[in-house]
């Protein structure tokens, strides 16, 4: 699944890992409390400073992972993970 967003979007508050915990394993929450798409691109965008510019699904065993490209400020492109059962960046 794909998803490509416009840069007006609003933001939600989120709770995000801090950065030293980023490839930390993190308690995950619950099935049905799931991190949606649109969360983890409000939470990418917030703590990246950058627009994502497309977003996808992808499935690593039983674990959903959100592949999120972001573009900044300065123009770079980069990608970011996020797992949506924790809500860790990868």
């Amino acid at each position: 699944m794909a998803l490509v967003l416009s840069a007006g979007a609003p933001l939600v508050r989120a709770e995000e890992a801090p950065a030293s915990a980023s490839r930390a394993v993190v308690r995950q929450m619950p099935e049905h409390r799931k991190l949606s798409m649109e969360q983890a691109v409000r939470l990418a965008q917030r703590r990246f400073r950058a627009r994502v510019v497309r977003a996808e699904t992808e499935m690593q065993g039983d674990r959903t992972i959100y592949v999120l490209r972001m573009l900044d400020d300065a123009g770079r492109v980069f990608a970011v993970r996020v797992d949506a059962a924790s809500g860790t960046f990868l």
